[in-house]
């Protein structure tokens, strides 16, 4: 027996080594961890209990059969974070580049619906010259299965993809599946690379112009967070997971420490009366949320529009806001698809919503009409009608036309709404309006930039002011900026219990 178990720790020992030293320390040179100091800096000390350490390739063709890969290439296991149980994968680039075989993208597969069938949510760390060539098909299959799998998790357990290397061709697709990508700036994802592009079409550009974090934060709105390197990329993973529910039938975590509502006059100094005036909505959002603490999501991405996770009193919400300081706050195609895809997630794991609003309208132009400006801003549309969670409307100061709509109003999803003594509700603008209303009154007028203003005026006091919404029930409470968090606190209480049926069907279909 003491031999037997001499050899287990050998080969144990010797397997854990991955590619070896010598590859280890070039990816260390690189500025980048390998795929076992990854696991040990995310997870808490002590907890992983890895499965598959000895799994090995059965490819016995174009050199494979003498050709060693331990683990075939990938870390799986569950952990702990905080105490709380996790799964995950973690590519290792220093055996055949991290290239995925059938039994490495099993080994990802099995993984994964190990932590769908205990509630716990799966990481995947990705580092891998893509599918190996080697085994053919059969590499196609493993990719296949891990795809699938991504749907079946979808929507029942949180998924966060980490990109700390290369992330070509068909892997790329495993992490656009999921629920987050946190993508480092050692590493690049794209389908095709620079020397395909440039064959194929004559483009020329490099891989991190291509697919690099910036590329595709500000171009593409793949990724949700921008990191570093490894460790900030762990930590920020670390970070969102405290916000969120292990599975769609648990409780996000509840984190005690701050429950003062007491008022915040800086909240009544930020948002100017003048509604051409702009501000950055995140000092609003900080001065209501625990202790002014919130994780921006895609914050390089479609800036027009804010969204994240905070916490009221202990418990996180999740929020979305137009930024008037991007944009006058006014909503493209790109703002529309990043806070849709934000709410479908937040009503997947049961997360409040509060919308604070302070919008101009649609972003009018030929290229956001092409680009399909309709179908995009019918999304939002679609995706606060089909939440079920509890949603609270703030309204700042502008709400103009559709986009008020939009932008969870009473009309379509909100149970609550509050709006400050700055907001205006209507069609449009009240200068917009008198144009159109009463452009013949105007031209026959003695005084035409007197009687403008006495039109522009009247028309705010008809239909814009919020009393005006008040008094038809659009608005709950119109409310000082001051006491913001104490009648937010109350609202989320009170409908912390919200029970909301739907007519029976598969599913709706949002406009894609």
């Amino acid at each position: 027996m003491d031999d037997l178990i001499a050899e287990l720790h050998t080969r144990r020992a010797e397997t854990k080594q991955g590619g070896g030293e010598t590859r280890h320390e070039k990816q260390r040179a690189q500025g980048k961890m390998t795929a076992r100091e990854r696991v040990d800096n995310l997870c808490d000390k002590d907890s992983f209990e890895e499965f598959g350490l000895f799994a090995r390739h059965r490819q016995t063709k174009f050199g494979m059969l003498t050709k060693a890969a331990p683990s075939d290439g990938v870390v799986t296991g569950a952990a702990s974070i905080d105490g709380r149980l996790i799964h995950l994968a973690s590519q290792d680039f220093s055996v055949l580049g991290g290239s995925a075989g059938e039994v490495h993208s099993l080994k990802v597969a099995d993984a994964m619906h190990r932590s769908l069938k205990t509630g716990s949510p799966f990481v995947f760390i990705n580092d891998s010259g893509g599918a190996r060539v080697q085994e053919g098909i059969d590499s196609l299959s493993g990719y296949g299965q891990v795809f699938h799998s991504n749907v079946l998790l979808s929507g029942a357990v949180p998924q966060i993809s980490l990109i700390c290397g290369p992330c070509a061709g068909g892997a790329a697709y495993s992490p656009a599946l999921t629920d987050f990508i946190i993508q480092t700036r050692k590493a690049q994802m794209f389908i095709t690379g620079p020397q395909v592009i440039k064959q194929v079409t004559g483009e020329d550009i490099t891989a991190e112009e291509l697919g690099g974090a910036d590329s595709h934060m500000a171009h593409s709105g793949v990724v949700h967070f921008v990191a570093e390197d490894d460790e900030e990329a762990l930590h920020i993973c670390r970070r969102l997971l405290s916000f969120l529910p292990s599975n769609n039938l648990e409780a996000a975590p509840f984190v005690p420490g701050d429950e003062n509502v007491d008022p915040n006059p800086e909240l009544n100094k930020i948002v100017p009366v003048d509604p051409k005036v702009g501000y950055d909505v995140r000092q609003v959002i900080a001065g209501v949320v625990d202790r002014g603490d919130f994780l921006e999501v895609q914050a390089g991405h479609a800036p027009n529009m804010v969204i994240g996770f905070a916490r009221i009193l202990g418990n996180t919400i999740g929020i979305i806001a137009n930024q008037p300081a991007v944009l006058a706050g006014a909503i493209n195609n790109q703002a529309a698809n990043k806070a849709a895809r934000f709410i479908r997630f937040c009503n997947a794991f049961n997360l409040p919503m509060v919308t604070m609003v302070d919008v101009p309208g649609y972003l009018p132009g030929v290229e956001q009409e092409y680009n399909g400006i309709i179908r995009n801003g019918a999304k939002l549309l679609f995706a606060y009608s089909a939440a079920t969670v509890p949603m609270i409307q703030l309204i700042l100061r502008k709400s103009y036309g559709g986009a008020h709509v939009a932008m969870c109003s009473r009309d379509i999803a909100a149970d609550c709404v509050f709006a400050w003594p700055t907001a205006e509700i209507a069609v449009m603008g009240a200068e917009g309006a008198v144009e159109i209303v009463f452009r013949k009154e105007m031209q026959e007028a003695e005084d035409k930039v007197a009687r403008r203003a006495e039109l522009i005026q009247e028309y705010r006091d008809a239909f814009a002011s919020p009393y005006v919404a008040a008094g038809r029930r659009l608005v709950d409470d119109i409310i000082e900026p001051a006491d913001t968090r104490k009648h937010l606190a109350r609202a989320l209480e009170y409908l912390k219990n919200k029970r909301d049926q739907r007519p029976p069907k598969k599913h709706g279909l949002i406009p894609l």
